[in-house]
């Protein structure tokens, strides 16, 4: 498999292996490329891309260091002598202006390109300072579009230097969008011109593979179910009235929502059960997703769970629940309590998307993800399911169940991830390769 000036990949298969692979083969086989940079989360960069060297014969003799750590420990890998070099996304700026390391890597590999979709972002800003430098680079992502294809200018303005989809957004939004939601002068959201999917389609699929693990990978049944929960009157009025006036009153303190977001916030942490104050306070308002979190770890019998929670007063309230019931858990927020789980040593683990929701590996453990809470973020959503739902999973099927408290803004998180997804899939399916095995 050969990279030419540049490439993106979208897949659901195991990306990091097959780029490997191509490494392997440019580093060793045609000599087109001397010094690798890959780029990635930070848990992904530390663990992950080390773990998949190591894994497979055909690629044990690669030398790797990983740029992690201390300052002094990233300066130490990057004069170590390597092959493959692996950072965290958020030591780009370092890397390219405060290291004193001449950027020297004739390819980089940007694992999670979707992280680089904000073209304002200091990450992406240093990385374009550098890009020239770079023979060749590669972008991998298993969700290319989580918000519509405005997202798509500055992850190929990275790829390309703007060559297929224009230099500047300005430019990317008039050929391709018109204003859809707007105040006056003040456009809040754009839409497609008609016609414009086909030309982003067109002019992007030139250096862009999508392969989907359905397609090319005997892949377990993927179930996705709905717990119920019900508030009870009381518990559904004060719900309402926070949602109607922006403004509840509690006996033990005042909640204020100051705008959309914060009031969104808000109501998923009513829904969830408990809610903080403006002072930074817990109030609890009910423990209907505990109950059903109960009786969905006492029907599980021992059979492992991947647990997602989002606020932190869920992972307290959730913890407390847990020892109550005397199970062993453990947050997966350590290589050490990683291993245990795939190990078969945790009946339930606690996962937060963002920390967890990239590249790591955790198919060994379990089959059952339990959502706790729920994240607004498709991104987050599908790469979360992913950790499990993935090549290596040895169960017929990954379960997939969502608590939800009826009648809240859970409902209407579910349907804007299937909205998006929407989207998404019939991006993906328009550049799908025809590979020829």
């Amino acid at each position: 498999m050969m990279f030419q000036h540049c490439y993106w990949i979208w897949a659901s298969v195991d990306k990091t292996v097959i780029t490997l692979t191509a490494a392997n083969d440019l580093l060793f086989d045609s000599f087109d490329v001397h010094k690798i940079l890959v780029i990635a989360p930070l848990r992904v960069a530390r663990f992950s891309w080390s773990s998949e060297i190591n894994k497979w014969s055909h690629l044990s003799h690669l030398i790797y260091s990983v740029v992690v750590g201390t300052e002094s420990e990233r300066l130490s890998s990057l004069k170590a002598k390597a092959d493959i070099y692996i950072i965290n996304r958020e030591n780009v700026p370092w890397l390219v202006e405060s290291s004193g390391v001449p950027f020297d890597f004739d390819m980089v590999v940007v694992d999670e390109l979707s992280s680089f979709k904000n073209h304002q972002t200091k990450r992406f800003r240093a990385l374009m300072k550098v890009r020239p430098k770079v023979k060749r680079i590669v972008g991998l992502t298993g969700t290319p579009s989580t918000n519509g294809y405005m997202d798509l200018f500055a992850e190929f303005r990275l790829l390309d230097m703007g060559e297929r989809l224009g230099r500047f957004i300005g430019q990317y939004r008039n050929a391709y969008f018109k204003p859809d939601k707007m105040n006056g002068p003040i456009i809040y959201s754009y839409k497609l011109l008609p016609g414009a999917e086909e030309q982003i389609y067109k002019k992007i699929s030139d250096i862009t593979i999508s392969m989907k693990s359905k397609d090319y990978l005997k892949m377990p049944e993927l179930v996705s179910s709905n717990y119920e929960v019900y508030l009870d009157e009381k518990e559904k009025a004060r719900y309402e009235e926070l949602k109607k006036d922006l403004v509840l009153q509690l006996g033990d303190g005042e909640i204020t929502a100051a705008n959309a977001a914060a009031l969104s916030g808000k109501l998923c942490q009513m829904a969830n059960g408990a809610i903080y104050t403006d002072d930074g306070t817990v109030l609890e308002i009910h423990d209907k997703k505990l109950d059903a979190l109960e009786d969905i770890v006492e029907a599980a019998n021992g059979k492992p769970i991947l647990l997602i929670y989002w606020f932190r007063h869920d992972l307290d309230r959730v913890t407390k629940k847990l020892e109550e019931l005397k199970v062993l858990f453990a947050k997966l927020d350590t290589d050490a309590s990683i291993r245990k789980w795939n190990n078969g040593e945790l009946p339930v683990a606690l996962l937060h998307p963002m920390s967890g929701g990239h590249g790591l590996n955790l198919q060994s453990g379990g089959s059952t993800i339990i959502w706790f809470g729920m994240t607004w973020s498709l991104e987050l959503y599908q790469q979360t399911i992913a950790r499990l739902w993935r090549q290596g999973q040895t169960e017929n099927t990954v379960v997939v169940q969502h608590i939800i408290a009826a009648g809240t803004i859970d409902e209407r998180i579910l349907r804007a991830l299937s909205d998006k997804d929407n989207t998404q899939s019939a991006l993906i399916d328009a550049v799908k390769a025809n590979l020829q095995i």
